[in-house]
């Protein structure tokens, strides 16, 4: 029987200057993130930049976990605007014990709310080797991961749709 995760995340927005920015995170260790982008034969490795993500706790909701992520792994806290949709997809672990794992990931599209970018706990340094705020008409580029890229694009036309949110 295949072994299921279920998983929250968020996509930050925060305009400065009426450009949208989005936060995203450089994993620590970018073999343990599940690839499902090519290799490329470049010897510079590229940046994996993704969106704050986690398990979703025992008992506890899937906003609660998202917004618990965004705080543990960008250092920032955020206010919640809209679900943005699930992401489905199997993937094999390259730790441990290499089992084929059933992930969904809810993502939620938030407002900035307060705090630091990167100001976050030593602990979490094993997870996250920086926070930071990236241009979100640039997102869908940047991000590593497709479905990841498609929320980047939700948020985009989002808030294309919704002017008022500046």
């Amino acid at each position: 029987m295949m072994i299921r995760e279920i998983s929250a995340g968020g996509v930050v927005l925060r305009n400065r200057d009426g450009i949208w920015w989005m936060a995203a995170i450089e994993p620590a260790d970018p073999a343990r993130v599940v690839n499902t982008t090519k290799s490329s034969k470049r010897s510079q490795p590229k940046t994996v930049l993704c969106l704050p993500k986690g398990l979703v706790d025992p008992g506890e909701k899937a906003l609660d976990a998202a917004l618990r992520e965004i705080r543990e792994e960008t250092g920032i806290t955020a206010e919640p605007i809209t679900k943005l949709a699930d992401i489905k997809y199997v993937y094999v672990r390259t730790w441990g014990d290499r089992a084929r794992v059933f992930k969904i990931v809810t993502f939620y599209l938030f407002r900035y709310g307060s705090g630091k970018i990167d100001a976050i706990s030593d602990d979490m340094r094993i997870e996250v080797a920086e926070a930071k705020w990236i241009p979100l008409q640039d997102a869908p580029k940047l991000l590593a991961y497709r479905g990841e890229k498609q929320m980047a694009r939700q948020a985009l036309e989002y808030v294309s749709a919704h002017p008022q949110l500046e």
